[in-house]
């Protein structure tokens, strides 16, 4: 992204990355994933988000990317965004 986003400025290419803790979506609301969740161990809630937010809807990815592609992040380029609810501060 960051070699992209340095390839591209000239041109005013603006390139971001969002990474998502869980969506709501078809890999992740299914029989066999609440098969999965139903057996798993104590090790799993370590693995929860920081903020009491189980999972996100697809709108709440939805509005970052619209946000990144508005004229308010013209000047946005070469950044992650973690869209984690806090998973990665845990």
């Amino acid at each position: 992204m960051q070699v992209l986003a340095n390839q591209y400025a000239a041109e005013m290419i603006r390139v971001n990355t969002i990474h998502p803790t869980g969506v709501v979506s078809g890999m992740t609301m299914n029989a066999a994933m609440q098969a999965a969740m139903a057996k798993a161990d104590s090790n799993v809630s370590a693995m929860q988000n920081a903020l009491p937010i189980p999972i996100l809807q697809p709108e709440d990815i939805a509005g970052a990317v619209a946000y990144l592609v508005s004229d308010e992040a013209t000047f946005i380029t070469g950044t992650q965004w973690a869209l984690d609810a806090g998973f990665t501060v845990r």
